[in-house]
Parts: structure tokens; C-alpha cells; sequence
């Protein structure tokens, strides 16, 4: 685990206290990019089109249908295509919603260790309700959570930071005693706006932007065992033990 960021701004974390951990979930939690694929390539296969390797696609996992739809058919939002192709992709994606999708490996042990220190957990996601819900439901997720916000849940997405404050409320949690963790640039936009410590995280999707280092995080963690320690290392400092 990297550290340097986290030692450069020492100072801000050691004097919040921690009370919340809250989550982006694709690329973050869970790895959804099977189903999200799986979707687009049944979309392209329904045209007679070649179906597009997995490793390709899952980079756009974290931008949805805009991201998805934008590398298999080169469309975006202002196209007259791209509402069409949407709510197919929607549609599709929505039936097999849990074929693939799975927690990373590492993450129910980061979970369960957030649990055991007595810090609720939530999560932040663009996604919206009409997936969230049952996805974090039908993985085990929702039931444990304090909170679940979808990109509709408000009437902002990130990188508002509207639906991690709505999150904190429901939380019972002070903005400022909350760390919000993602893979996305605009997950560190959001955190930074709604006055929470922030984290990025390596093993998530990234997306083609600025590399993670230049998105300005508290921190970055490469592997979740790695966030639990340093969330570890920060209630020592705070307590002295």
C-alpha cells in the first residue's frame, strides 16, 4: 500500500475523527463489467455486428450506457441514436443484472473489518435505483449498508456532492467524518465538494482520463486489504493505541 498521500495530508485526516466509510460501487465494490459487457455485446450481436473482448469494454464500465454505448456504436448523449440504443442497453443489462457481477476479492473482508471497528458503511453510486437496489440487495450488500444512494436518489449525480451528503444524513454521520472511496476521477470531485476524506483506488476501472495520481485523493489504496489498514493506522493515531 502507498501511504505518501495519506502522510502529506496527515494533519487532516488525524484530526477528523472517522465515522463512515462510504463506497462508489462499479469498480469500486463490485466488479460489474461482465454483465455491462455482457449487454453491449448482445446488442452488437443482435446486429450482426462482432461482439467486443472484455478488456476492452470493461475500462468504460464506470461511465454505464454513456460509456459502453460510445465505444461499441460511437455514439454520445447529443446523437438522435443514442436514446434508442440506451434504453435497449438498459433493458438488457437490467435482465442480467447479476449473471456476473461479483465483490472484488478482498472487499467482504474489507467490509467485515469496517464492521468489527464499528464504523457504518455506505454507498454512493451513479447507477440508478432501478439497478442499485436490487444489485446491492441480490449481492448482500444492501442489508448491511447505511446507506444505499443511486444516481436518481437525488436530483444531483456525482460529481455533485449532493448524493454523499445525502448519504452522511442518512448515515447520521457529519459530512467531515465521512471517507468517501471510488475508482473515478469524479468520485474525488464529489468527496472533495461534500467535505469528506477521500480515497482512490487502483483496482477499479479508471476509466481513459488523468491518471489516478493527478485526481488529487487524501490517498490511494491498490488493493482493499490495503484501505482497511490505512483506516486501521488512522483510528491508532486518533486514539493512541
Amino acid at each position: 500500500m502507498s501511504f505518501a498521500l495519506l502522510q502529506a495530508r496527515e494533519q487532516g485526516w488525524l484530526s477528523r475523527p472517522i465515522r463512515a466509510v462510504l463506497f462508489d460501487l462499479d469498480g469500486t465494490l463490485v466488479d460489474s463489467a461482465p454483465d455491462l459487457a455482457g449487454a453491449t455485446n448482445e446488442m452488437l450481436l443482435a446486429r450482426q455486428l462482432p461482439a467486443l473482448p472484455l478488456d476492452m469494454l470493461r475500462p468504460m464500465a464506470g461511465a454505464g450506457a454513456r460509456g459502453m454505448m460510445g465505444l461499441a456504436f460511437q455514439v454520445s448523449p447529443p446523437d438522435q441514436r443514442f436514446d434508442a440504443l440506451k434504453s435497449e442497453f438498459f433493458d438488457r443489462y437490467e435482465a442480467r443484472l447479476l449473471h456476473e457481477t461479483r465483490a472484488f476479492d478482498g472487499v467482504e473482508a474489507l467490509l467485515a473489518g469496517l464492521e468489527s471497528l464499528g464504523l457504518g458503511w455506505g454507498i454512493v453510486t451513479n447507477k440508478f435505483e432501478r439497478f442499485a437496489l436490487p444489485l446491492t440487495a441480490g449481492l448482500g450488500l444492501a442489508q448491511r449498508a447505511v446507506a444505499v444512494i443511486g444516481g436518481d436518489t437525488t436530483a444531483h449525480a456525482k460529481p455533485h456532492p449532493e448524493p454523499l451528503l445525502e448519504a452522511a444524513r442518512r448515515a447520521g454521520v457529519a459530512p467531515e467524518n465521512c471517507i468517501y472511496v471510488g475508482d473515478d476521477h469524479r468520485d474525488i470531485v464529489a468527496g472533495r465538494a461534500a467535505g469528506m476524506q477521500t480515497v482512490a483506488v487502483s483496482w477499479g476501472y479508471l476509466g481513459r482520463g488523468e491518471p489516478i495520481e493527478a485526481w488529487g485523493a487524501d490517498a490511494i489504496a491498490t488493493r482493499p486489504e490495503d484501505l482497511l489498514a490505512m483506516v486501521q493506522t488512522v483510528l491508532r493515531a486518533q486514539t493512541g493505541s
